[in-house]
């Protein structure tokens, strides 16, 4: 599939779980209840595979991302942590891999669709039983 149309603006529409994620990437409760149920609007400029992905907080506040696809790029998180990241197009999904959770964009009946899921690690122990 190739590149889908993500060049617009979004108004927040609604979310699922976000206190249990913003806790769980650390967000500070300040920046929690800012952005609870908050207008923002997400807006994205794109020119083939090259991208700016902005959101426009009330208050005049704003977060920026530019990048390109397969191309490592400096980021931003929404508490303001700085790193580095290849986004990536996956069956026409735009995907980063963000410090502490994987976030997804796709676009779906003309709304934009952001998923941000937190990466888990899973520790094994050696046993000596004999598994059945």
């Amino acid at each position: 599939q190739g590149n889908m149309a993500f060049a617009g603006k979004y108004e927040f529409e609604c979310d699922e779980n976000y206190d249990d994620f913003v806790k769980k990437i650390g967000l500070s409760s300040d920046k929690i209840e800012m952005g609870r149920n908050c207008k923002i609007v997400t807006e994205v400029v794109q020119n083939g595979n090259d991208f700016t992905w902005t959101q426009h907080f009330p208050g005049g506040r704003s977060t920026s991302n530019s990048f390109t696809i397969d191309k490592e790029a400096d980021m931003e998180t929404m508490g303001g942590k700085k790193f580095k990241a290849t986004v990536k197009m996956e069956d026409g999904k735009i995907v980063a891999e963000f410090p502490n959770y994987r976030h997804t964009a796709e676009i779906c009946g003309g709304k934009l669709v952001e998923v941000s899921s937190q990466i888990s690690r899973l520790v094994y122990k050696k046993t000596n039983k004999d598994l059945k």
